[in-house]
């Protein structure tokens, strides 16, 4: 079965990003479509899809989230079905919460073939709220792949003190959106910022840091 899409932004752009949702919502929730259009303004293609779980929701089918691992084939299954459609160029990976997990543990093996040049991940889960203790951080220890993550401060996935303990990969950058929760969004009467503040930050952080020609290096 191909993988579907959803296109935003130039198909002429140099810089593709691939996104996958999260674990409750799909790929065309308010947040990930926010998300993407914010993307696409920046002068990226941005392309969405769901894990088969989520598509088989919108046929009546109410399967729970697999095991993220589980899901990794098809995330890799979707970079060829994405190249089979013709989109070339530079190519970075990544998604919102689990989509981004999941990235993040195929993002190493298609990094050194070349098919990537980076990974984004927009509020990680870095253990479930509440349980600190459960961790899902051991593969982001010496990943290579140049990675950004996107967090807010009041994220119940990972604050800003527990990442700092983490011990993470040289390769990774974490960006601390100012109040935002597990969707990047702040409370504007407390924070100043709004959403879209914020997904332009994310925008422009990724155009400078991973979409550079001189990244190319990569």
């Amino acid at each position: 079965m191909t993988t579907h899409f959803l296109f935003d932004g130039p198909d002429s752009g140099p810089v593709t990003i691939l996104l996958a949702h999260g674990a409750g919502a799909p790929m065309d929730s308010t947040s990930m479509t926010a998300t993407a259009k914010a993307l696409a303004a920046a002068g990226f293609q941005v392309a969405r899809f769901e894990f088969h779980y989520m598509a088989a929701r919108r046929y009546g089918h109410r399967k729970p989230p697999p095991r993220a691992e589980t899901v990794n084939p098809e995330y890799v299954k979707a970079i060829a079905d994405l190249r089979a459609k013709g989109v070339t160029g530079k190519l970075i990976i990544g998604g919102k919460s689990m989509g981004g997990r999941v990235a993040s543990m195929v993002a190493d093996e298609m990094f050194a073939k070349g098919e990537i040049a980076g990974l984004v991940c927009l509020g990680y889960p870095f253990h479930p709220p509440g349980k600190p203790e459960q961790l899902r951080t051991k593969h982001l220890a010496d990943l290579k792949t140049p990675t950004l993550i996107f967090q807010g401060t009041r994220d119940e996935f990972g604050t800003k003190e527990e990442v700092a303990t983490y011990g993470l990969s040289p390769a990774i950058e974490v960006i601390w959106l100012e109040d935002g929760d597990h969707d990047l969004k702040p409370r504007k009467a407390i924070s100043g910022f709004t959403a879209g503040d914020h997904l332009n930050t994310v925008a422009e952080t990724i155009k400078a840091k991973l979409a550079q020609p001189s990244a190319s290096s990569f």
